[in-house]
C-alpha cells in the first residue's frame, strides 16, 4: 500500500511542533528526519487502506454466504440419494 504523504506530514508536523521551544532551530530538519523514518517503517508493514479492508471484509461475507449455501444444498442432495 501507498501511504498517504497526508498522514506522514501530520504526524511529523505534531512531533515537531510538541518540541521544547529551546530546540524550534532544528525543528526543521528534526520534521524531516521524522518524515523520512516514518515513511520507512510504513512502507516496511503490510498494510491496506480502510478502503480496501472494506471491500475485502464484504467479499468475504459473500463468500461465506455463498458457502453456506452450497453445503445446504449438498445436505439436501446427500438426503435425498440416502432416501433413495
Amino acid at each position: 500500500m501507498k501511504i498517504n504523504s497526508k498522514i506522514i506530514d501530520d504526524v511529523a508536523n505534531k512531533i515537531s511542533h510538541s518540541l521544547p521551544s529551546g530546540i524550534k532551530s532544528i525543528a526543521s530538519e528534526f520534521e524531516s528526519s521524522c518524515k523520512s523514518i516514518l515513511k520507512a517503517s510504513f512502507e516496511k508493514l503490510d498494510l491496506v487502506t480502510r478502503e480496501e479492508f472494506d471491500i475485502q471484509k464484504e467479499v468475504l461475507l459473500k463468500t461465506r454466504q455463498k458457502l453456506e449455501q452450497l453445503e445446504k444444498k449438498i445436505d439436501e442432495l446427500l438426503a435425498q440419494h440416502d432416501g433413495k
